[in-house]
């Protein structure tokens, strides 16, 4: 049976991309308009079997925002896609660069391939989504607009990619968390990682205690990240990402760690992502 999950973003979009590295070309998927729909989509078993969010780019950095809405959440992390971002140049089937007078896309897009649009005199115009631009393209069957956007916008919309590869940065990736309800996650075969949300007394040396209990157990931290708590007097709380050899291995220094801290969240217990240039 295929999956059914919420994404942010169109059909077409790289939210669509990484649900199908993870579960399948066949995944279907419900677009959202916010991070904040997707999660509450994901979450309500009636309307999906959960969600993909990004959380991290390499270049932009973390998606803030998207921690507090996992954190209030009834949904885990079970997987995680790593996913080199690739932009593209689409057209209609005949069009030509001579025929180009417009592009668009979204900004930070437009602003990952500055160094191939600028060898052309095309006006760029800012839209609010990569594949929406493909989209739009393709229904109005215009033949003097081109859209930065994915492969699969490409052949979902059916048109030509004129340009391939035009962004300027390759090493260029996002992390997309797979997300599903509490009720409905297994224990996962293989698991070598784990995400953690915990917050200390802010008391001095509190914060070094519990990173050097993880150290102790031959425990690696991917991953820290401070963000501040909603409602408080700048207190902050910290995203950890942990890799292990074993489930076992982190049990035990989640044990150790949690008298240190005031609150701790395990946000899921998963298979490391590995890195994916494929798409």
């Amino acid at each position: 049976m295929n999956k059914k999950v919420s994404i942010q973003g169109f059909e077409g979009s790289f939210h669509q991309v990484a649900a199908q590295q993870f579960y399948g070309k066949q995944t279907e998927v419900i677009c959202c308009a916010t991070f904040k729909e997707v999660v509450k989509i994901a979450a309500d078993k009636k309307q999906s079997d959960g969600g993909v969010m990004a959380i991290e780019n390499s270049i932009a950095g973390s998606i803030l925002p998207n921690y507090n809405l996992l954190l209030k959440s009834n949904l885990k992390i079970v997987g995680e896609i790593y996913l080199q971002i690739k932009q593209n140049l689409l057209v209609n089937p005949g069009v030509s660069l001579n025929d180009i007078k417009e592009v668009h896309s979204h900004p930070m897009a437009i602003q990952q391939c500055f160094g191939f649009l600028d060898k052309y005199n095309w006006k760029l115009v800012e839209t609010e989504d990569t594949a929406l631009s493909a989209k739009h393209i393709h229904q109005h069957k215009s033949k003097h607009i081109a859209a930065i956007a994915s492969k699969l916008a490409a052949e979902l919309y059916n048109l030509d990619m004129i340009a391939p590869n035009i962004h300027t940065l390759k090493n260029n990736y996002t992390r997309f968390l797979i997300l599903q309800r509490q009720d409905v996650v297994n224990e996962i075969a293989g698991a070598d990682k784990a995400s953690i949300n915990f917050f200390t007394d802010h008391s001095k040396g509190s914060l070094a205690k519990v990173l050097t209990k993880i150290a102790d157990e031959g425990i690696n931290l991917s991953k820290l990240q401070s963000m501040p708590i909603p409602g408080s007097d700048f207190k902050y709380s910290f995203h950890a990402d942990m890799e292990f050899d074993n489930v076992e291995q982190f049990k035990k220094v989640i044990k150790k760690i949690e008298v240190l801290t005031e609150g701790l969240s395990v946000l899921g217990i998963y298979k490391n992502g590995k890195i994916n240039n494929t798409n």
